[in-house]
């Protein structure tokens, strides 16, 4: 099976850059509050918690009042985060890695759109939660 991968510049028009913005900020909030909630039941209670645990969570969260903002945005990018910090986990476990580090908001962040958030019909890309197609050069 062979993967592509296509580069391509985009320009947000000012809604889609607050969405876009909006989405790096929770998927780094999630990832943290995770890695926090990794890193206490280790030391406190010496259990691990897994994907399914963290993304149960999740849930929780967005249950919460001061946390709905998160149902505002796409939950692919909040679910791949998870994912990544689960990789993460398993580097350290596997010694590959050094313990994973908490998301800054100073380095930019990243959110990761799979196939299911985005589609691609005649030449524009729409993604999940956003009303109009992004502009593409």
């Amino acid at each position: 099976m062979t993967q592509k991968a296509f580069r391509y510049r985009f320009y947000p028009t000012a809604e889609q850059e607050d969405l876009l913005r909006r989405t790096l900020g929770c998927t780094r909030l999630v990832y943290n509050r995770a890695l926090a909630a990794r890193t206490e039941g280790w030391y406190e209670r010496q259990e691990r918690i897994g994907y399914k645990e963290t993304s149960a969570l999740l849930t929780e969260w967005k249950k919460e009042d001061e946390l709905s903002f998160l149902n505002e945005v796409s939950c692919v990018p909040l679910q791949q985060g998870l994912r990544h910090l689960q990789k993460a986990f398993a580097n350290f476990w596997a010694g590959r890695a050094k313990y994973p580090n908490f998301k800054k908001k100073r380095n930019g962040g990243s959110a990761e759109f799979t196939k299911s958030a985005f589609r691609w019909k005649d030449g524009e890309l729409f993604l999940a939660k956003c009303s109009e197609a992004l502009p593409i050069r």
